[in-house]
């Protein structure tokens, strides 16, 4: 395979994770993801904003956060985002520390 190929084949994978996550399971919680896999929608977003940063393209964190939400960070919280019970507040400051650090 040539790398071009590879390329769109890697970026069409990507998008689709996005769609999915933001059109198909907006009953994923974020605290769920980052208990489970170590990253949720705010890290994708990150790691977007940062790749078009290195680009020379400026990007707000806001920015960044609208391309996986679909919408803004208040509107997908007061649309989707549940409250997370003590046990899951724990183990996502564990997560987040072992995963992003002083990223967030």
């Amino acid at each position: 395979m040539d790398d071009q190929t590879r390329i769109e084949l890697e970026a069409a994978a990507f998008r689709t994770l996005r769609a999915h996550l933001m059109e198909k399971r907006t009953d994923v919680q974020n605290i769920d993801m980052m208990n489970l896999t170590g990253f949720c929608r705010n890290c994708l977003s990150r790691w977007y904003q940062e790749a078009a940063n290195a680009r020379g393209i400026e990007m707000s964190k806001d920015e960044a956060r609208e391309t996986f939400y679909g919408m803004t960070m208040d509107e997908w919280k007061a649309n989707y985002q549940t409250e997370a019970g003590a046990d899951k507040q724990a183990a996502f400051k564990t997560a987040f520390a072992e995963n992003v650090g002083d990223k967030g």
